[in-house]
Order: C-alpha cells, then sequence, then structure tokens
C-alpha cells in the first residue's frame, strides 16, 4: 500500500514538469462502495476524446495497473483518456457477485465506475460513442459485469482472464482466489441460452445495440480455468447473435503464434484468444484490443 502512495505521489510530481499524470479525483457523484477514481487526460487530448475504462486484476490497483500496460503511452499518442478505478475491498477485487453491481441502475462498484464515465464525459466533453471498458483477472470479471448491466454505455470491452456476466451471481464468499466458493473461477457451465439469460435479466426490456467483446485466456491458467473463457464466448455469442466461424492458428495471429483465434461472425463484435503455455493472467495486448475498439 505504501509503494502505491509513493507512485502515485512520484508520478504526481512528475506530472508538474513533465505534462499529463495520473490524477485522483475524490467527487465525481455517487460512489456506493467508495472505490477510487483515477484519471489519465494526456496533454494533447482529442477533441470529443474516447475513453477506456481500466479495470486492475486482484490485488491490484488503479496506480500500479497505470503503468500495468502500455494504455498511456496510446492515450498520449491518439488522444483518449483512460480511467482507472480501483477497490480496496476484498483483496482489492472487484464486486462481480452482489445483485447491485449486476443490476443496472442498481448499487455497488459497477454504479460508481458508470459515475466516473459520466464525469469524464460531461467535463471533458468525451464521446459517448466511443466508451470501453477492459481489465484482468478480477478487471475482467468487472469488464463483464459492466458491458452486461451497461450495454448503452460501452461500446466494446476487452476482458483478459476473466469469467462470464452474472458467473460469481449470488456468492456469499468473497469474489477472490482465497473464497471459499471457486465453481466459476474452476469453469461453471451454462447454456449459451442460460447465459444470455443473465444478461437480459440485469436490464429488463433492454432493446438497444449490445457492446463487442473481446476475449483473451490462458490454456495454461489455473487460478480462472480456461472454461471461463469458453463460457464468455458462449454466453457473448448467444447474445450479439454471431456463431463461431473459423478458428485460425499459427503466425498470422494478431495476439500472437501461441494463441489460437475464435472469430465470430465477421470477427467485428466477438472474437476469443486462447495462448498455449498461457497462465494467469493474459497479458494485454494493446494494439490488438485498440484495433478491435476502433481506436487504431
Amino acid at each position: 500500500m505504501k509503494f502505491g502512495v509513493t507512485m502515485a505521489g512520484l508520478l504526481a510530481s512528475a506530472g508538474s514538469v513533465l505534462g499529463a499524470s495520473l490524477q485522483r479525483v475524490t467527487s465525481f457523484g455517487s460512489n456506493p462502495s467508495s472505490i477510487q477514481m483515477y484519471i489519465y487526460v494526456p496533454d494533447k487530448v482529442a477533441a470529443n476524446p474516447a475513453i477506456i475504462v481500466a479495470l486492475h486484476p486482484c490485488g491490484g490497483s488503479s496506480t500500479q495497473w497505470f503503468s500495468g500496460t502500455k494504455l498511456p503511452s496510446y492515450a498520449d499518442t491518439q488522444g483518449f483518456i483512460v480511467i482507472y478505478p480501483g477497490t480496496t475491498k476484498n483483496s482489492n477485487c472487484w464486486d462481480v457477485n452482489n445483485a447491485g453491481s449486476l443490476t443496472h441502475g442498481g448499487s455497488g462498484d459497477a454504479l460508481g465506475i458508470i459515475n466516473m464515465v459520466n464525469y469524464t464525459l460531461g467535463k471533458y466533453n468525451g464521446n459517448k460513442s466511443k466508451v470501453y471498458v477492459m481489465g484482468a483477472s478480477s478487471g475482467a470479471m468487472m469488464t463483464n459485469v459492466m458491458v452486461g448491466a451497461y450495454p448503452e454505455v460501452f461500446e466494446a470491452g476487452a476482458a483478459y482472464s476473466g469469467a462470464a456476466f452474472a458467473c460469481f451471481a449470488g456468492s456469499l464468499a468473497p469474489p477472490t482466489p482465497f473464497g471459499n466458493n471457486q465453481s466459476c473461477a474452476q469453469g461453471l457451465q451454462h447454456t449459451p441460452a442460460q447465459w444470455a439469460q443473465f444478461v437480459y435479466n440485469a436490464y429488463p426490456g433492454y432493446s438497444g445495440r449490445r457492446p463487442r467483446m473481446q476475449v483473451i485466456h490462458g490454456l495454461g491458467d489455473t487460478l480462472v480455468r480456461p472454461q471461463c473463457g469458453y463460457e464468455q464466448l458462449k454466453q457473448w455469442s448467444a447474445v450479439l447473435g454471431v456463431a463461431n466461424t473459423k478458428n485460425n492458428t499459427g503466425s498470422a495471429v494478431p495476439e500472437g503464434a501461441q494463441y489460437t483465434e475464435m472469430v465470430y461472425g465477421d470477427g467485428s463484435q466477438l472474437v476469443g484468444y486462447f495462448g498455449q503455455g498461457v497462465g494467469h493472467f493474459a497479458p494485454p495486448n494493446e494494439s490488438v484490443m485498440l484495433k478491435f475498439f476502433g481506436l487504431l
């Protein structure tokens, strides 16, 4: 914890000399679970900038995740804004099990994150049609929560080693690697229709567009089993109405030669990558993700 605070201070000090830096925002609207908001606004922010919500893994933090990917450098060149939410509860794992987060307009971490997005859209004249979310491990699980509960907010998501929307629903144990309920992380299975119904139940009556999804998982993952990745694809293929049309292997796979690329439809709405020998968590490939988002 002291390391994270020190890094935040260093980043802020460096920012006064070098320009853009990670900044803490303490007032951004309703925040029922008292999560933290950090934001990175590049010096050359675009007019009507795109916004990416970047969700840290279990045990992580906003400041750690800021330095954990190359998104800040891409923000500098492309002009988008990155929001770094942070949770300090349940071993710094996200609320992916409670009804409040799994319900549109509910409560929990999800509502706080949505209010961070709304704050950023208003303050920086952001582009409402270009809001994205990504995360790893617990952050990937929360990515599924956000696109499932708030489909009208997000254009697309990318989940690195996560689990399907509502996979942890109703669990009384904390959604952490140390909780006594690991049925989700060990590969809980449902039919595509059942998974899709969980999403529909989150926002009854919603008939608008659904966010596009990119699912990335390691086949060597023993913490969040590879089946969790396949279950996500089952869920979102049913929700988006696209079927698996081809699988690609080899050097032409954008995520890397060790990955198998599972293409759904024409690949613009849903794609999965499963990496041979890749453990937990699958490392973000920012350029592949940003191209899928349409930001590169």
